[in-house]
Protein backbone atom coordinates (compact mmCIF):
# COMPACT_ATOMS: atom_id res chain seq x y z
CA UNK A 1 0.00 0.00 0.00
CA UNK A 2 2.78 2.44 1.07
CA UNK A 3 4.76 1.56 -2.06
CA UNK A 4 1.18 2.35 -4.56
CA UNK A 5 0.90 5.89 -2.63
CA UNK A 6 4.71 6.90 -3.18
CA UNK A 7 4.08 5.68 -6.82
CA UNK A 8 0.96 7.93 -6.91
CA UNK A 9 2.85 10.84 -5.29
CA UNK A 10 5.83 10.90 -7.68
CA UNK A 11 3.83 10.72 -10.62
CA UNK A 12 1.23 13.23 -9.53
CA UNK A 13 4.70 15.86 -8.95
CA UNK A 14 5.89 14.55 -12.53
CA UNK A 15 2.39 16.07 -13.96
CA UNK A 16 2.56 18.83 -12.00
CA UNK A 17 6.03 19.41 -12.76
CA UNK A 18 7.19 22.89 -14.30
CA UNK A 19 8.01 22.35 -18.24
CA UNK A 20 11.85 22.64 -18.87
CA UNK A 21 12.70 26.75 -19.44
CA UNK A 22 13.89 26.88 -22.92
CA UNK A 23 17.78 27.46 -23.57
CA UNK A 24 18.41 31.38 -23.71
CA UNK A 25 18.45 33.24 -27.51
CA UNK A 26 21.61 33.49 -28.85
CA UNK A 27 22.77 36.38 -31.60
CA UNK A 28 24.92 35.93 -34.21
CA UNK A 29 29.10 36.51 -32.88
CA UNK A 30 29.45 39.86 -34.59
CA UNK A 31 27.74 42.11 -37.51
CA UNK A 32 29.45 44.18 -39.71
CA UNK A 33 27.20 47.37 -39.73
CA UNK A 34 28.22 48.76 -42.46
CA UNK A 35 27.24 45.75 -44.04
CA UNK A 36 23.76 45.76 -42.37
CA UNK A 37 22.76 49.17 -43.23
CA UNK A 38 20.51 49.68 -46.16
CA UNK A 39 16.84 48.19 -46.92
CA UNK A 40 15.41 45.31 -45.84
CA UNK A 41 11.73 43.54 -46.93
CA UNK A 42 9.85 41.67 -44.37
CA UNK A 43 9.29 38.14 -45.67
CA UNK A 44 7.40 36.86 -42.55
CA UNK A 45 6.66 38.31 -39.08
CA UNK A 46 4.90 37.37 -35.82
CA UNK A 47 1.86 39.22 -35.77
CA UNK A 48 2.56 42.46 -33.91
CA UNK A 49 -0.01 45.68 -32.33
CA UNK A 50 2.08 47.59 -33.90
CA UNK A 51 1.98 46.19 -37.45
CA UNK A 52 -1.58 45.61 -37.26
CA UNK A 53 -2.49 48.06 -39.86
CA UNK A 54 0.17 46.64 -42.39
CA UNK A 55 -1.35 44.15 -45.43
CA UNK A 56 1.92 44.22 -47.53
CA UNK A 57 5.22 46.03 -48.79
CA UNK A 58 6.73 45.75 -45.19
CA UNK A 59 10.12 47.22 -45.60
CA UNK A 60 12.89 48.86 -43.13
CA UNK A 61 15.77 50.95 -43.77
CA UNK A 62 18.83 51.32 -41.59
CA UNK A 63 21.27 54.67 -42.28
CA UNK A 64 23.77 55.95 -39.80
CA UNK A 65 22.93 59.15 -38.91
CA UNK A 66 25.63 62.04 -37.90
CA UNK A 67 26.47 61.20 -34.90
CA UNK A 68 27.14 57.61 -35.94
CA UNK A 69 23.94 55.91 -34.31
CA UNK A 70 21.37 54.59 -36.24
CA UNK A 71 18.23 55.53 -38.03
CA UNK A 72 15.08 53.04 -38.71
CA UNK A 73 12.58 54.28 -41.56
CA UNK A 74 9.59 51.25 -41.42
CA UNK A 75 7.14 51.49 -44.13
CA UNK A 76 4.28 49.27 -45.50
CA UNK A 77 1.43 49.62 -47.22
CA UNK A 78 -2.14 49.67 -45.54
CA UNK A 79 -5.44 49.61 -46.74
CA UNK A 80 -5.75 53.46 -47.18
CA UNK A 81 -2.33 54.17 -48.46
CA UNK A 82 1.51 53.63 -46.95
CA UNK A 83 2.35 54.29 -43.16
CA UNK A 84 5.74 55.17 -42.07
CA UNK A 85 7.82 54.80 -38.85
CA UNK A 86 10.45 56.98 -37.75
CA UNK A 87 13.11 55.53 -34.88
CA UNK A 88 16.15 55.01 -33.86
CA UNK A 89 18.68 52.31 -33.01
CA UNK A 90 21.98 51.50 -30.51
CA UNK A 91 23.97 49.04 -30.42
CA UNK A 92 24.37 47.09 -27.59
CA UNK A 93 27.93 47.50 -25.95
CA UNK A 94 29.91 44.15 -26.09
CA UNK A 95 27.53 42.38 -28.16
CA UNK A 96 29.49 42.23 -31.10
CA UNK A 97 27.08 44.84 -33.05
CA UNK A 98 24.40 42.04 -32.74
CA UNK A 99 22.48 43.53 -30.12
CA UNK A 100 20.34 46.92 -30.53
CA UNK A 101 18.06 48.84 -28.63
CA UNK A 102 15.60 50.41 -30.71
CA UNK A 103 13.28 52.96 -29.79
CA UNK A 104 10.36 54.66 -31.89
CA UNK A 105 8.39 56.14 -28.89
CA UNK A 106 11.03 57.37 -26.57
CA UNK A 107 11.59 56.85 -23.84
CA UNK A 108 10.71 53.06 -24.77
CA UNK A 109 13.13 50.92 -26.17
CA UNK A 110 12.60 47.42 -27.48
CA UNK A 111 15.47 44.58 -28.52
CA UNK A 112 16.42 43.55 -31.77
CA UNK A 113 18.60 40.83 -31.45
CA UNK A 114 20.24 39.55 -34.96
CA UNK A 115 19.69 35.82 -34.35
CA UNK A 116 20.77 34.44 -38.18
CA UNK A 117 22.29 36.12 -41.01
CA UNK A 118 23.47 34.53 -44.07
CA UNK A 119 26.89 35.46 -45.08
CA UNK A 120 26.56 37.65 -47.99
CA UNK A 121 24.17 39.90 -45.63
CA UNK A 122 21.15 38.95 -47.80
CA UNK A 123 18.56 37.56 -45.36
CA UNK A 124 18.45 38.12 -41.11
CA UNK A 125 16.37 36.34 -38.81
CA UNK A 126 15.56 39.03 -35.95
CA UNK A 127 13.90 38.45 -32.51
CA UNK A 128 13.78 39.09 -29.18
CA UNK A 129 15.28 37.29 -25.85
CA UNK A 130 11.80 37.04 -24.61
CA UNK A 131 10.79 35.02 -28.15
CA UNK A 132 7.56 37.30 -28.43
CA UNK A 133 8.97 39.57 -31.89
CA UNK A 134 10.31 37.63 -34.61
CA UNK A 135 11.41 39.18 -38.26
CA UNK A 136 12.41 37.48 -41.31
CA UNK A 137 14.44 40.06 -43.44
CA UNK A 138 15.51 39.76 -47.04
CA UNK A 139 17.36 42.62 -49.57
CA UNK A 140 15.30 41.04 -51.99
CA UNK A 141 11.32 40.82 -51.42
CA UNK A 142 11.22 36.94 -51.76
CA UNK A 143 13.83 34.26 -50.72
CA UNK A 144 14.72 31.05 -52.27
CA UNK A 145 12.58 28.28 -51.07
CA UNK A 146 15.97 26.91 -49.70
CA UNK A 147 17.04 29.85 -48.26
CA UNK A 148 13.90 30.64 -46.58
CA UNK A 149 14.15 27.04 -45.15
CA UNK A 150 17.49 27.93 -43.20
CA UNK A 151 15.81 30.57 -41.91
CA UNK A 152 12.78 29.03 -40.67
CA UNK A 153 15.41 26.49 -39.21
CA UNK A 154 17.35 28.78 -37.47
CA UNK A 155 14.31 30.25 -35.76
CA UNK A 156 13.36 26.57 -34.74
CA UNK A 157 16.95 25.83 -33.35
CA UNK A 158 16.38 28.74 -31.37
CA UNK A 159 12.73 27.45 -30.13
CA UNK A 160 10.99 29.85 -31.56
CA UNK A 161 6.80 28.83 -32.82
CA UNK A 162 7.65 29.45 -36.65
CA UNK A 163 3.88 28.51 -36.86
CA UNK A 164 3.06 32.25 -35.39
CA UNK A 165 4.82 33.00 -38.60
CA UNK A 166 2.60 35.73 -41.00
CA UNK A 167 3.87 35.80 -44.39
CA UNK A 168 4.43 39.35 -45.77
CA UNK A 169 2.68 39.84 -48.81
CA UNK A 170 5.37 41.80 -51.35
CA UNK A 171 3.43 43.46 -54.59
CA UNK A 172 4.46 43.57 -58.35
CA UNK A 173 6.11 47.19 -57.15
CA UNK A 174 8.33 45.88 -54.83
CA UNK A 175 9.15 42.81 -56.75
CA UNK A 176 10.28 44.76 -59.87
CA UNK A 177 12.42 47.07 -57.72
CA UNK A 178 14.75 44.12 -57.17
Amino acid sequence: MLKRLITVVLACLALHAPAEEPAPVRTVPEVDIQRYLGSWYEIAAFPMFFQRQCIADTQARYDLDEKGGIRVHNQCATSSGIDKAEGRAKVVEGSGNAKLRVSFFWPFWGDYWILALQPDYQWALVGSPTRKYLWLLSRTPSLPAEELQKALEAAKAQQFDISQLRYTPQSAVARAAQ
